[in-house]
């Protein structure tokens, strides 16, 4: 099997299509490995900074020219709300943000809002070494605490790594 850096250059007419080039065909754009986790411990915050929610994977790359593709399902609940009130959830890799998300954005309601999160993001961390991503979440206009896995409802994220 080829390696995810072994991808060959166009095949051309009148060019012979050889096992070692089907194999490097067969080894670009393949899922490498999969991780997974699941979360149930809940996290609070009832500040405008965002902080980390516990939320938190690690993948060992095989090359640098691999990506991860990270898919989190997180439960949400704001207890309670004021006019204009936000949520605001990002994924970091290490110490580098490298997607925020703005959500539940309401307005006039004082009631409790529920939801669940569902993010993807693919990430190009040019890195052939142990990665590791975690979500973290902020309260704005501050208000009541945001909520994650409320109630015990469980999170997920999964982690893969792509050949590129």
């Amino acid at each position: 099997m080829a390696t995810p850096t072994n991808l060959p250059a166009a095949q051309t007419t009148g060019n012979v299509l050889t096992a070692a080039y089907m194999n490097d065909l067969r080894g670009a754009f393949r899922v490498l490995q999969v991780v997974s986790a699941q979360y149930s411990t809940q996290f609070q915050n009832n500040s405008n900074t965002y902080a980390d929610t516990g939320i938190t994977l690690s993948i060992t790359t095989q090359s640098n020219t691999s990506k991860v593709f990270a898919i989190a399902t997180i439960p949400i609940m704001k207890t309670s709300g004021n006019t204009q009130n936000a949520v605001g959830l990002r994924l970091v890799r290490g110490s580098t943000t490298v997607k925020t998300t703005g959500l539940m954005n309401y307005t006039d309601s004082l009631l409790q809002l529920r939801t669940v999160f569902t993010d993807t993001h693919l990430d190009s961390p040019a890195s052939a070494s142990t990665l590791t991503y975690k979500y973290q979440v902020a309260n704005f206009n501050n208000g009541d605490g945001v909520l994650t896995c409320a109630s015990n409802e469980p999170a997920t994220i999964t982690l893969m790594e792509v050949s590129a």
